[in-house]
């Protein structure tokens, strides 16, 4: 923590060139986007360390799979193209598994008994399902009842023909992808280069959570939920400073920051307060595209580039120092920026309209992103529910929450009933 002279020194003003109010979210996200170039380089990955990265080329099946004609169920191959009437009868001459194929060719009067997956034997025409079947003897089964039309045969193609596409480039990979590849025999896959990120943390009230609190301290928080954030959403941290507000201190930790990462992310000292270091800074070290957002919570935000990287400018991130704003901000402008820094198109939270359970009172004035849970009543019916305290520094406001509900900036007093936009929050499994 600087000292004396250390705290005098103060880089030159800067001009306001930003709206009183701050940019609208939409306008905000183009304006990062359109200064987003997606990182170059690729690496191969093993399938499983390939989870929640975005491919590098499309990727395309080495051959038709399954590659043979299988049962569906358990029952009996017969050669019969035709369908069987009732009290025919065949000679059972051999039984066939997953992995271990009947080795000779059906004729007709024969059957072999089968196990669903199991290749079919040549000269094979359909399954008959075995609760149709009744065995006579040892080596004889007769049809008792309709079998149908259906074959109850899969296709030697039925997953993938050979070369077809399993994965396209730029699509992030999750598990039904990672199993489609292994069902395929893929078992690496070529991957874009993961952004490295820096998080910078600042504020001279900061304490870590484990050690003794002084008068007026709080213990540090947002480090750990922006980078438990981030790995929630499939990217890692690659260094993590706390600074104290201390300009000499945060100059020299962004310089080194941008030294080894691909962006750079602050949170705190980004608005206009004697001791909000971060945006002059950041005009002096590279520059502010833009500064302050039309939104609650989240409006003290900056944007802009630092320059002296290694590889050239890299884009940074000031997001706000109350944690709420920080995480709301991290996923409306942040994720969106790495994902693009990936080579991918940036996917955004899924928005559906709800009515709203209980009446809803505000103060009018920006746009809001309201933590709610969705509700689903007893006949399935869905609805959105905002209670409790918004303040963007309550982190108990996140705990829970499965959406972001979007008020509208001239709303105050919202009746139960009324439908509004909802960002979910709960990412896909699959």
């Amino acid at each position: 923590m600087g000292t004396g002279s250390t705290r005098a020194w103060r880089p030159a003003q800067m001009a306001e060139p930003f709206a009183r109010e701050g940019l609208e979210l939409e306008e905000a996200r183009s304006a990062v986007l359109s200064r987003i170039q997606p990182l170059q380089g690729v690496e191969t990955l093993p399938l499983l360390q390939a989870l929640g990265r975005v491919t590098a080329a499309p990727l395309l099946a080495p051959e038709a799979v399954p590659g043979f004609s299988a049962a569906i169920l358990d029952g009996y191959a017969v050669a019969d193209a035709e369908e069987p009437p009732c009290s025919t009868r065949w000679q059972l001459v051999g039984r066939a598994a997953p992995g271990s194929p009947h080795p000779g060719v059906l004729a007709p009067g024969e059957a072999v008994r089968i196990l669903t997956g199991a290749p079919l034997p040549q000269g094979a025409a359909r399954v008959l399902a075995q609760e149709l079947i009744e065995l006579q003897g040892e080596a004889q089964i007769v049809l008792k009842r309709p079998c149908g039309i259906k074959r109850w045969v899969r296709g030697p193609e039925e997953e993938t023909a050979a070369a077809q596409q399993l994965v396209g480039a730029a699509q992030r990979l999750g598990p039904s992808e990672l199993a489609r590849l292994a069902s395929c025999g893929i078992a690496t896959v070529p991957v874009r280069v993961a952004p490295r990120i820096a998080l910078l943390i600042t504020g001279d009230e900061l304490v870590p959570a484990g050690q003794p609190r002084p008068a007026g301290a709080i213990w540090e928080s947002n480090g750990t939920l922006l980078e438990a954030l981030l790995q929630r959403l499939g990217y890692r941290v690659s260094q993590r400073l706390v600074v104290a507000d201390d300009p000499v201190a945060l100059r020299q930790a962004l310089e080194a920051l941008a030294v080894s990462a691909d962006v750079v992310v602050s949170t705190g000292g980004v608005s206009a307060g004697d001791s909000d270091w971060i945006r002059p800074l950041l005009a002096e070290l590279g520059q502010v595209e833009f500064w302050k957002l039309f939104l609650k919570p989240g409006r003290p935000f900056a944007f802009g580039r630092l320059d002296g990287a290694v590889n050239g400018p890299l884009p940074f991130f000031g997001l706000p120092g109350n944690p709420v704003a920080a995480a709301v901000t991290a996923l409306q402008l942040l994720w969106p920026a790495l994902q693009q820094l990936e080579g991918a198109e940036p996917q955004r939270l899924p928005r559906i309209q709800l009515p709203l359970a209980r009446d809803l009172s505000r103060v009018a004035g920006r746009p809001e992103l309201a933590r709610g849970r969705l509700l689903v009543d007893a006949s399935g019916g869905l609805s959105a529910l905002v209670e409790g305290s918004q303040a963007s520094s309550r982190i108990a406001s996140l705990q829970n929450a499965d959406l972001l509900l979007e008020l509208p900036h001239d709303a105050d007093q919202l009746p139960a009933g009324c439908l509004l936009w909802a960002q979910l929050l709960r990412l896909p499994l699959l």
